[in-house]
């Protein structure tokens, strides 16, 4: 996998701080468990944090603080758990699933448009987070469209291209109401992408509108 399109440093940094609401985090952490280059660049923000945190004025611990710790630290490491998920629709061959969407349910794929489907995830602890799944065929597009709000986009499989860029699986991108393009699948195979979207996607027709608002987008 050769991931070309990554998060800002604004986005890790906010991820790193614990400040990214439930969905773009869960986008993004999506991102970084497969790319090498956000993992170091995330361990570097969460470093300098720490940094930050030496320099606060000294707080209070538990009488029993320095005993919990050292019992976590001499505690065996636990191996990374399969990804949980209720309901998983089918992927193409080669196309895993994310370790950030264990502990989610997925709808059933359905039917958006020809040759479009799409699929809802539920995070437990926040049902309100909006967070889909697009699975759109080949040579297929979304209406062009800008955004209400930030949209961020990560991709699991297959490729489309926006008139600013393509991007293939891995990569991740971040869209606003600065961005007004069209996504189209490339030829060679469907694209599934999981996406966060905050406020709406605000697509030129009506027809394409009325759809989005059926979705959720």
């Amino acid at each position: 996998m050769s991931i070309r399109h990554h998060p800002g440093d604004d986005l890790l940094l906010a991820h790193a701080a614990g400040q990214l609401p439930t969905a773009p985090a869960l986008v993004l952490a999506s991102h970084v468990e497969a790319c090498p280059r956000c993992q170091a660049q995330l361990r570097m923000l969460e470093l300098a944090g720490g940094v930050l945190l030496e320099e606060l004025p000294p707080a209070a611990l538990a009488d029993d603080a320095l005993a919990r710790a050292f019992q976590a630290i001499d505690a065996p490491a636990a191996a990374p758990a399969p990804v949980a998920v209720r309901g998983l629709p089918p992927l193409p061959a080669g196309a895993p699933w994310p370790a950030a969407l264990t502990g989610c349910s997925i709808t059933r794929w359905r039917w958006m448009a020809p040759g479009m489907r799409y699929a809802r995830v539920r995070v437990p602890h926040d049902p309100a987070a909006n967070v889909v799944l697009l699975r759109i065929a080949a040579g297929k597009y979304l209406a062009q469209h800008t955004h209400s709000g930030r949209e961020l986009t990560q991709v699991l499989h297959g490729s489309f291209h926006d008139g600013r860029a393509q991007f293939g699986a891995g990569d991740f991108d971040a869209a606003d109401a600065r961005v007004h393009h069209q996504p189209v699948v490339q030829a060679g195979g469907e694209c599934i992408c999981l996406a966060s979207i905050e406020g709406r996607l605000e697509f030129d027709g009506v027809l394409a509108r009325t759809l989005g608002a059926i979705v959720g987008m």
